[in-house]
């Protein structure tokens, strides 16, 4: 430090600042932030605005390095041929019975492990619950009526609303990615949401509690849930 300087801090009140100082204060730095004054109390505007310069420089540099994600939380993860390999891995999942005849071809669910009309010809409805005196909650509840082949249940127990069928019977792994990551057609959900609602949504968890009499999906929900997380983290590159 040259003869003669000291360092000048920010003090709590601003009445006991200059003017230099001042400018630091409004500038967001922190109340013990110290800038060197040399010889007087003030500097000159020139110096003053260089070193101030210099230490917001310095504090974004910090924040940006701070709060960047590292290769190690994930985030720098993208491996586009593996996240292809985790979808295709997932897709019996989807085109089992527990998941595909809520998502079949038709404005109707589907019922049975060989997935036919249901029985009391249900349509969907504007927004998936049903239509007049045949909404889904007629039978469905928020669980299953005990007893082999009884009414299944599940909170909110609805097909896909009209507008966004989401209809994955006859589609490729390929076709049936896109169409889950396409906000036109997944009512505007994020990838992270996705992943969330595929993985903890308590009617799509349903299939791997479906009642006596139905078979489960071919991989556990945990291994699913795993690999469906895998396949964001690696960047939800979809199958050709």
């Amino acid at each position: 430090m040259l003869r003669g300087s000291r360092l000048e801090c920010l003090l709590s009140h601003e009445s006991e600042l200059n003017s230099d100082q001042l400018m630091v204060r409004k500038a967001g730095l922190p109340p013990l932030f110290c800038i060197p004054i040399y010889g007087s109390r003030k500097m000159t505007n020139t110096k003053s605005l260089e070193l101030i310069s210099i230490a917001l420089s310095i504090i974004a540099l910090v924040l940006v390095l701070t709060l960047l994600p590292t290769p190690a939380s994930g985030a720098f993860q993208t491996n586009d041929a593996r996240a292809r390999e985790l979808f295709v891995s997932i897709v019996p999942v989807l085109k089992h019975p527990r998941c595909l005849n809520c998502h079949a071809n038709g404005d109707f669910p589907r019922q049975g492990d060989d997935s036919h009309v249901h029985t009391q010809n249900v349509r969907r409805g504007l927004h998936g619950f049903g239509k007049y005196g045949q909404r889904c909650s007629t039978c469905h509840q928020e669980q299953n009526v005990a007893g082999p082949n009884m009414p299944p249940g599940a909170p909110h127990w609805q097909l896909p609303p009209a507008a966004i069928p989401m209809i994955w019977e006859g589609k490729t792994p390929g076709q049936i990615c896109r169409q889950i990551k396409d906000p036109k057609q997944n009512n505007g959900k994020t990838i992270a949401q996705i992943v969330e609602h595929v993985t903890s949504d308590k009617l799509v968890m349903w299939g791997w509690n479906p009642g006596e009499g139905r078979t489960v999906p071919p991989m556990a929900h945990d291994e699913f849930a795993r690999r469906f997380h895998e396949w964001a983290r690696n960047g939800a590159a979809c199958p050709e």
